[in-house]
This record gives structure tokens, sequence and C-alpha cells, in this order.
């Protein structure tokens, strides 16, 4: 999902809901000055680009697309961007502060991923350090309509160790993609299991009402949203 929609333009509105709460937290937790972060699952570098311009000490972008990796490249931030087959790569980095993590669990296929995931990320975090992750909300589909804001999910295939969502974002052209809806205790379960030592939730928080997308608009998409923030305390 992540590196799908970062080729909108403009972004899609789940989008910008996910980066405005992403954004809030960091505020809340006094901004990343002075820290080493990482993004992980990076896309064209927009999650990336703002810890950079927050005064971060150091900030690595890293992805496994060579194209998505060379037009994040071409912003010119002041960004490390790593191209990366497998997360379990992320130790070869160094250590962080501060990792980011826009729509990457949900791609695991099967539990052992998810749970490696995790345990690769907590190795290249230093103690006390951070993951913010943001994550598919589970179970909305087929009652929730998503595609006002940018996402229609079209299949839900049971199997596995999650289901399988099949799903489409509604640019232009439209974009298919697929990910497996993990239940929200899975991803905790994952995190306890890699040595995160607490596990916080927060809501979507949306942008600033404005004249294409109202507080109508905005209150109808908090209600149902495609995403959460997890918060995880090395």
């Amino acid at each position: 999902m992540r590196q799908q929609y970062d080729s909108s333009t403009p972004p899609v509105a789940f989008s910008l809901a996910d980066a405005f709460t992403l954004r809030s937290a960091l505020d809340a937790l006094g901004g990343v000055r002075g820290l080493d972060t990482i993004d992980l699952a990076c896309g064209h570098g927009g999650t990336t680009r703002m810890l950079a311009s927050g005064g971060a000490r150091r900030t690595v972008g890293v992805d496994s697309c060579p194209e998505r990796i060379r037009r994040a490249r071409e912003s010119g931030a002041p960004v490390e961007y790593v191209l990366l087959e497998d997360a379990a790569g992320v130790t070869e980095l160094g250590r962080f502060d501060l990792a980011t993590a826009v729509y990457l669990f949900n791609q695991a296929h099967d539990r052992t991923a998810l749970h490696a995931m995790f345990r690769a990320v907590r190795a290249g975090l230093r103690p006390g350090g951070r993951l913010l992750a943001i994550v598919p909300n589970p179970g909305a589909f087929p009652y929730a309509d998503w595609s006002p804001y940018g996402i229609s999910v079209v299949e839900r295939a049971p199997g596995g160790d999650a289901p399988l969502l099949r799903a489409r974002l509604e640019t232009d052209p439209p974009v298919p993609f697929e990910c497996r809806e993990w239940a929200h205790a899975d991803f905790a379960e994952a995190a306890a299991d890699a040595g995160f030592a607490t596990v916080s939730w927060q809501p979507t928080r949306t942008p600033p009402a404005c004249a294409t997308r109202d507080e109508t608009y905005w209150a109808r998409y908090r209600t149902a949203p495609v995403g959460s923030l997890m918060n995880c305390v090395a």
C-alpha cells in the first residue's frame, strides 16, 4: 500500500490522514531533532524527508524497489537511501533511535515472516528506541466504504495465517494491490516476541478541514479509518 499510494498526485485522502497522524505523534514526543532515524518501506521518501526536515541527526530511507529508491534520491534531501531486499538487512545499517514504517507489516505473507520483520526492526533500535508504524485496521470489509478516501477493497480471501485482501487505489488510473489482513493482536504479539517492552495504539487523526475536504468528510472517515498508529518502545 505505501509503495503504491506514494505515486499518487495529489496524495489520496487516507494517506494525508496517515501522514498527519504520524506527524502529530512525533510532535507530541518532542520531535526528532538530534535522533538517528530510519524509515522502512520508504517508497518515494515522503516520511523520510519529514524526518530529515525535523532535524534528525541521521535519516535513512529503506525500500526494496530500485525505482522507488531512484525517485526518492531525486529530491536532493539530506537522506541516505538504501535498497534492501529483506528487512533483516536493517541491522547492517547501524542502530537507530526511531524507526517509522507505513504499511510495511501487512505485507508479511505468513506469521513467520511477520515476526521476522519485527525482530529485524527491534534489532536495529537502541535500548529505549521507538517504532511508529501505520498498520491497517482489520475487519472493515465489506462494511466500510473507503472509496471516497482513495482505496477500495474488492475481495477478502480467507486462508493462510491471515486473510488476503485484494484491493485497488482509486487513482487515475486505478492501481491494484494485495496485502494480508492481520489483526492488531497479531502485530502486538509479533512486537512483544521481538522484545519490544511496550506496545500502544493511537487512532487516526485527520488534517484540518478545507474547501475540498470539509469536516463532515473527515468525520465520516474517522468512524472507520484505513489505518491506526502502532507505538512500540524497545
